[in-house]
């Protein structure tokens, strides 16, 4: 199979967490009517991104998708196998290494002492019994007997092991090819129909909305529930199905809002990674450095943005067995008196959150103008008067803290969104103090 080292850029991590979800909150805005049919964009898109499972014949209700499955559940299984040929091809090599080497090593020691055999033989020979000498001259004779003794004893295992590693290696070595052959051929197979299907997505897609046109994508289905029940279902729990934007009653709740909303797509992002990952690892056999920990950091900064979200929209966890009974008025006496809790919280958590990327700025390792700044040893305009051109362009600058594996991503920039995620949870602290102040006023 083709192998690839890609590592996604900096810039494009960061430029794809905020122009994603801008151009998403965009099309989902837009004014779509009652037409409901197969675009051609998004079918490539599909094809692009999922083609190799098929999915953009799913997505157009084709089921010549199901070609695409075999064909992929053989490359996962081929590569499985290629990987564990490749560890015992591995093995045996080092096998043959290490008895080559014990070869190299005890070989010549042998034959050396098996040629002064006859020589410290005579020397012993030559000496008076129970002579210092002889006793000598005994002592290296031993030395060679013992020597050729072991030294015959390990090439006979060394000779053994080269016997059983070499067939090994060579087998394991023949099933790596096969297995690779059978994924890189399946892989072949796999984009000529991406080819092919490239070519008639316009078409398929053109036939996939007159049957959408016509009615046989969506049977008519008898319901199981009479009128009664639908009517019941409807006028059940109304203020669960309450829309997100009827929580927002002034700037401070839009702006959670639009946060939130905004931050919610990057679980969109994460998909395709994830996928690009699992591409990548089980069909490439080439692993990512950097898919896991760009995800992580961006549900870790996506958390605390939509906190202040979930506080206007009341989704945090609470003891609704004492508080849902509750009216408005005392609802909001119950709020006020557990506000003070939560105002420490949120202070607490901004003070702290500041302090991180203040340091996460100030590591000496990153730019020396910033991390003086973020010292205190400068002022705010001394340092801005200090940067150049080359401070933004350099790649060799590191800015500040950076992450300990080999993707290397600055860490600041989280740092600082968990600054704006505290802010918004306080400001919206603040709007729901004033909501609870107004219904206690109002007593309703």
């Amino acid at each position: 199979m083709p192998t690839f080292d890609f590592s996604l850029p900096h810039w494009a991590y960061w430029i794809g967490l905020i122009l994603f979800p801008a151009i998403a909150m965009y099309l989902s805005r837009r004014n779509k009517g009652n037409k409901s049919d197969y675009q051609s964009p998004l079918a490539y898109l599909i094809l692009v991104t999922g083609g190799l499972l098929g999915l953009h014949r799913f997505y157009l209700k084709s089921l010549w998708g199901l070609v695409f499955l075999p064909i992929f559940v053989a490359i996962l299984i081929s590569n499985a196998q290629e990987r564990t040929a490749r560890s015992a091809l591995s093995d045996a090599d080092n096998a043959v290494r290490v008895a080559q080497r014990v070869l190299d090593r005890e070989a010549p020691r042998v034959a050396s002492a098996t040629e002064d055999l006859d020589a410290l033989q005579a020397a012993v020979d030559e000496t008076e019994v129970g002579s210092v000498p002889r006793r000598s001259a005994e002592r290296r004779l031993t030395r060679a007997q013992d020597a050729i003794s072991e030294g015959t004893v390990k090439i006979d295992e060394a000779n053994q092991t080269l016997e059983a590693a070499i067939p090994t290696a060579a087998t394991a070595a023949e099933n790596r090819q096969f297995w690779s052959n059978i994924a890189l051929y399946s892989f072949y197979v796999l984009l000529v129909l991406m080819a092919i299907d490239a070519v008639l997505l316009p078409g398929l897609v053109r036939r996939a909305n007159v049957r959408l046109a016509s009615g046989s994508n969506a049977p008519d289905t008898p319901s199981m529930l009479d009128s009664k029940d639908i009517e019941a279902a409807e006028a059940a729990d109304f203020e669960a199905r309450k829309p997100d934007q009827e929580y927002a009653e002034n700037w401070l709740d839009r702006m959670s809002l639009y946060a939130g909303e905004y931050v919610s797509y990057w679980a969109v992002i994460a998909v395709f990674v994830y996928y690009f990952e699992v591409l990548s690892r089980y069909v490439f056999n080439s692993p990512s450095n950097w898919a896991h920990e760009s995800m992580y950091l961006m549900f870790g900064m996506q958390y605390l943005i939509a906190g202040s979200y979930a506080m206007m929209t009341d989704s945090h966890v609470k003891v609704d067995i004492f508080y849902a009974p509750l009216t408005r008025t005392k609802k909001a006496w119950v709020d006020l008196a557990t506000s003070v809790m939560f105002f420490i919280f949120a202070g607490t958590l901004l003070v702290t959150t500041y302090i991180f990327a203040m340091d996460a700025i100030a590591v000496p390792q990153g730019n020396s103008v910033v991390s003086d700044w973020a010292r205190g040893d400068i002022g705010f305009f001394s340092m801005l008067g200090s940067l150049t051109f080359g401070d933004w362009t350099d790649s060799a600058i590191r800015w500040g803290e950076i992450s300990f594996n080999e993707w290397e991503v600055p860490l600041w920039p989280m740092k600082w969104v968990m600054v704006v995620g505290s802010i918004l949870l306080l400001m919206q602290g603040i709007s729901k103090l004033g909501k609870d102040i107004r219904a206690i006023r109002q007593g309703a």
